[in-house]
């Protein structure tokens, strides 16, 4: 895509307007409350926060720009069946709040990671923490790079220049002013974000002279069928795929990611936690809606002349900005308010991620390893808050000359959620799992998610047709070839939305035939106990518990009358 500046004087106003904003945010939270004297403020905010920012940042760091920009152009190319997989967020949420959320809840740690250790043992911790730091680290070096192309095809700006100055903001507000920082810039943030896809949504609709042309025109161009119900795993969007393998992914982040969950900590009760969680599903399912529709408006718009196929963009990704460039420009302030919005994504998933990372680096290595004196401990965090934005920045530089690492990233953000969620619900609805069972299911299972994402040769994905005839230039369409999908490995045929549930099952399977095969002495056996801390499982099985240790208490005190007599 031809670089082209169409920038003026308020759409920079408003770009400057929100950078400044957040970093005045992380000035002021250094400067105020407790100062960032303890990590209890800084990581948990004093775990004392209200409810609304929590359930916006929720939201915030699960959509970043690739997500914004991904999902239009699959609703352009693809048609509106997508949107079904708001309905897994719905399912998802009740299983999350009720099953999930009071273990980590009640145990009130600083690194999600400590649960495996209390319940499983050392290895699986670190093994579980170095995996997340891994695909966490790896994906948002890409976050930061993917709208940096963006901010270059609308403004001129160099994409190193972008990088840097958005990657030092966030960098400098998520290291000065920690979790509540972070809490409150991701409440400004998203509403920058959908401030951006809304304006797309109306502006199309002033186009094309209605709201309801979107739809009508969407219609007739064949992108409103919802009537996908096959069962066949290598269909990638199906009803089935989008709720199941929606369903899985949504709680394979916001049931034990450490991002989500953290954040889920940062107040006061359990039930403030849950209505966090409750809050966050309209909010994301909003954002989510209005993003699809964007797509379909801007396929409304397009309908007889395709801008990827008459060759004004090159990836699908670029078709957001493109649409401002070729048509927002005559409004001042879109454009900029579009830019704000979509780094504003990628702002509030990356100051997530360097906090959230602190937290793992401190709890889960330097404080095992490392006897530190404990008025140090506050300055380390903040330092490695700030070197993991200091990776992403490197990252985001080397992203350039790695060109398949943008797919690759989301893949592997995808590909490892599934079996950590299997080793988490084996360790919460399970007795009998043990480390070495889940440290074969959850090395496997990778190993298995992975496979079916990275190997080849794979078969392309097809799009719904597309027109040039309206082009003012002569523009051929390129015959799309047939390809017969059953030449293909069966595994990498299968959709990418079966990837979290296929990796879910395969840990559950694998970790409970290892468990009961290869047995080993549980933690609460090592400790002398003859029962496990019902603290540590999924309320059902965590009351079913206690009443066993109520029974066997009675039971103990009355023999304890016949023994004396004896």
């Amino acid at each position: 895509m031809a670089k082209e500046v169409v920038f003026g004087v308020w759409d920079y106003i408003i770009m400057t307007a929100t950078m400044v904003a957040s970093v005045l945010i992380g000035i002021y939270f250094r400067f105020s409350g407790g100062k960032q004297k303890t990590n209890e403020e800084y990581l948990m905010a004093n775990r004392n926060m209200s409810i609304f920012p929590v359930a916006v940042s929720l939201m915030a760091s699960f959509m970043s720009a690739i997500t914004l920009l991904g999902v239009s152009a699959e609703n352009y190319y693809n048609g509106m069946q997508f949107i079904v997989i708001n309905i897994s967020y719905g399912i998802a949420t009740p299983l999350i709040s009720r099953l999930y959320l009071p273990v980590f809840f009640g145990l009130q740690k600083t690194s999600t990671y400590e649960y495996l250790e209390l319940r499983f043992g050392p290895h699986i911790r670190l093994l579980a923490s170095l995996t997340y730091t891994l695909q966490m680290v790896l994906y948002n070096g890409i976050v930061l790079y993917a709208p940096a192309i963006v901010l270059e095809s609308v403004t001129g700006l160099d994409r190193l220049i972008s990088i840097l100055v958005v990657g030092l903001a966030c960098t400098f507000y998520s290291t000065l002013g920690g979790m509540k920082a972070v809490l409150f810039t991701d409440l400004l943030q998203s509403f920058l974000m959908l401030g951006a896809v809304f304006s797309v949504v109306v502006f199309a609709s002033v186009q094309l002279g209605g709201f309801d042309k979107i739809f009508i025109i969407a219609q007739e161009r064949g992108r409103l069928d919802f009537s996908n119900f096959t069962l066949d795993p290598t269909v990638r969007h199906t009803w089935w795929s989008l709720i199941f393998g929606g369903c899985f992914t949504y709680m394979s982040l916001y049931a034990v990611n450490h991002t989500q969950v953290q954040r889920l900590l940062t107040v006061s009760t359990l039930s403030r936690s849950q209505q966090c969680l409750w809050w966050s599903w309209p909010v994301l399912s909003v954002l989510s809606i209005v993003t699809c529709i964007s797509g379909v408006a801007i396929f409304a718009v397009y309908k007889d002349c395709d801008p990827l196929a008459a060759g004004s963009i090159t990836a699908t990704d670029q078709l957001m900005p493109y649409y401002v460039v070729d048509a927002m420009r005559v409004a001042p302030g879109l454009a900029g308010l579009f830019v704000a919005g979509i780094f504003s994504a990628s702002l509030s998933t990356i100051s997530a991620s360097c906090n959230a990372l602190a937290a793992v680096t401190l709890t889960d290595y330097v404080s095992r390893w490392i006897n530190v004196n404990p008025s140090y401990i506050p300055w380390l965090t903040k330092l490695a808050a700030c070197a993991f934005g200091l990776v992403f920045l490197a990252l985001a530089f080397l992203a350039e000359y790695l060109g398949g690492l943008f797919q690759a990233a989301y893949t592997i953000f995808g590909a490892v959620g599934g079996p950590l969620l299997g080793m988490f619900t084996l360790g919460m609805f399970t007795t009998f799992a043990n480390e070495k069972g889940v440290s074969v299911a959850l090395l496997s299972g990778m190993a298995m998610t992975l496979w079916m994402n990275f190997g080849g040769p794979r078969p392309p994905i097809q799009k719904l047709p597309v027109s040039v005839e309206g082009c003012a230039h002569n523009v051929t369409l390129s015959s799309a070839s047939v390809t017969n999908n059953s030449d293909y490995f069966y595994l990498y045929r299968i959709s990418y939305m079966w990837t979290s549930p296929l990796g879910f099952v395969w840990v559950i399977i694998v970790g409970t035939i290892v468990s009961l095969i290869w047995r080993q002495e549980q933690p609460w056996e090592k400790a002398g106990r003859l029962h496990p801390d019902p603290a540590l499982f999924t309320p059902p099985l965590a009351n079913i518990l206690r009443k066993r240790n109520q029974k066997t208490s009675v039971q103990c005190e009355l023999l304890k009358p016949q023994e004396n007599h004896d």
